[in-house]
């Protein structure tokens, strides 16, 4: 049997009506904090450019939502199409490395990628160097095959050799300058002239090392040949000399033909490929003080260099600037700098693996880490077993050992590889 329910006493209705109006007014206030009309006044300007940070982007009526368009940057339509911190960026990239066009991606490895999966279907060939970055080597060698795409491993100090690869299922070929941990600098020009006698052939760049300042690798050719073009796409790891800091992981595909540039924003959008605002802001913070850094880099390297040069336990030392690191009379031609990084190779016999992993071991101010392009100098072993099929280096069985040189004092850094040389014995 139902009950009607007892009315509240009066000082309880009081108290009801009364939370009543408070929750309505708090109601209220949400909805004036979301839709608040105050609008700072423009002109606002400093040095650091603004962080804007999207998903939704808001349009006046539905004509200006059907009438923007997002693949030209005259207007914003999502976050991840973009918004003015990352359209900045990337006007800057471009100028940076020579180019018109910009795309960023979450890394360096997403940003390579992205160019194979934009450029390639099931019975196309990629060629990629045997000296190029081992990730993408292996995206080429894994994934690309799952999808019907071939690829072959090319010598990149022998540009002759490429003839006889090219045929007409080559859509894509890479080059890296110089090769990856093993740092021989490919004759560039020479590379670049075989290729352009085949059209259908698009030439991309890993351009990390060169950060944008050691060469432009959209200017390249050779003057006797008709086509003096460079490189058709820069492929820079912006997390790299670009960060500085050693904490973004950020990726950049440059161009200078729009309607290449387009062909890649395309998969880019279909990807979803996206990087985050403080991220591109702390890009954009890195940026003014770039070339100072890099310079800075390139010159404690090089001391650094010679210094490893002169010293027996190292059967090789690896940089470009020396003359006797293969491809340096090809890095002299187009080359302005060197980069931070200096690879030495021990021989096998001499110095065994373990003994190198104590040498690597007992540095105090090199600190044991992948990446580069940061204030702490870094090191890492690798095995030279398989790592390369051509060069002065295929079928050797020693150790390599990476350098990359920081910011700290050159003698400091010197003394320390110096006292940790005891544990080779």
């Amino acid at each position: 049997m139902s009950q009607t329910p007892s009315p509240l006493p009066p000082s309880l209705e009081h108290a009801s009506a009364a939370t009543s109006a408070a929750e309505s007014a708090l109601s209220q206030r949400a909805t004036g904090l979301i839709h608040h009309p105050y609008a700072p006044p423009a002109g606002f300007d400093a040095v650091p450019p603004g962080v804007f940070k999207a998903s939704t982007v808001f349009f006046a009526n539905t004509a200006e939502l059907h009438s923007r368009e997002w693949k030209d940057k005259t207007g914003y339509t999502y976050g991840l199409h973009g918004t003015p911190t990352t359209f900045t960026l990337e006007e800057r990239l471009a100028t940076l490395e020579g180019g018109l066009q910009t795309l960023l991606a979450p890394s360096g490895l997403s940003a390579l990628t992205l160019v194979s999966q934009a450029l390639l279907k099931a019975g196309d060939e990629v060629l990629i160097p045997d000296n190029a970055y081992a990730p993408n080597k292996d995206f080429c060698r894994v994934e690309l095959a799952q999808w019907g795409i071939t690829h072959r491993v090319y010598d990149p100090l022998d540009p002759a050799s490429l003839t006889g690869l090219i045929h007409e299922r080559t859509r894509l070929v890479w080059l890296e300058a110089p090769g990856s941990v093993t740092l021989e600098f490919p004759d560039l020009a020479a590379l670049i002239q075989v290729l352009r006698q085949h059209p259908q052939v698009v030439i991309a760049l890993d351009n990390t090392w060169g950060a944008g300042l050691a060469f432009n690798p959209f200017e390249l050719g050779v003057p006797a040949f008709t086509d003096t073009r460079g490189v058709d796409i820069s492929v820079h790891a912006l997390t790299k000399y670009p960060s500085g800091g050693g904490d973004v992981l950020m990726g950049s595909v440059v161009t200078r033909d729009a309607a290449l540039h387009l062909r890649l924003k395309l998969t880019h959008m279909r990807l979803g490929l996206g990087v985050g605002a403080n991220d591109a802001e702390s890009l954009l913070r890195g940026l003014p003080s770039l070339v100072l850094r890099y310079q800075a880099h390139d010159a404690a390297t090089r001391q650094i260099a010679h210094w490893l040069q002169a010293r027996p336990e190292f059967s090789a030392v690896l940089h470009p600037a020396l003359p006797s690191s293969p491809g340096h009379d090809a890095w002299a031609r187009v080359a302005r700098h060197a980069g931070g990084l200096v690879s030495v190779v021990l021989d096998a016999q001499r110095h065994p693996r373990e003994k190198v992993h104590a040498f690597v071991d007992a540095l105090k101010l090199f600190r044991i880490g992948y990446s580069w392009g940061g204030p702490v100098s870094l090191v890492m072993p690798y095995g030279l077993k398989g790592m390369r099929q051509h060069g002065a280096l295929a079928g050797a069985s020693g150790t390599l050992v990476r350098f990359a040189i920081g910011l700290e004092d050159v003698g400091d850094l010197i003394g320390d590889i110096e006292q940790a040389l005891t544990a080779l014995g």
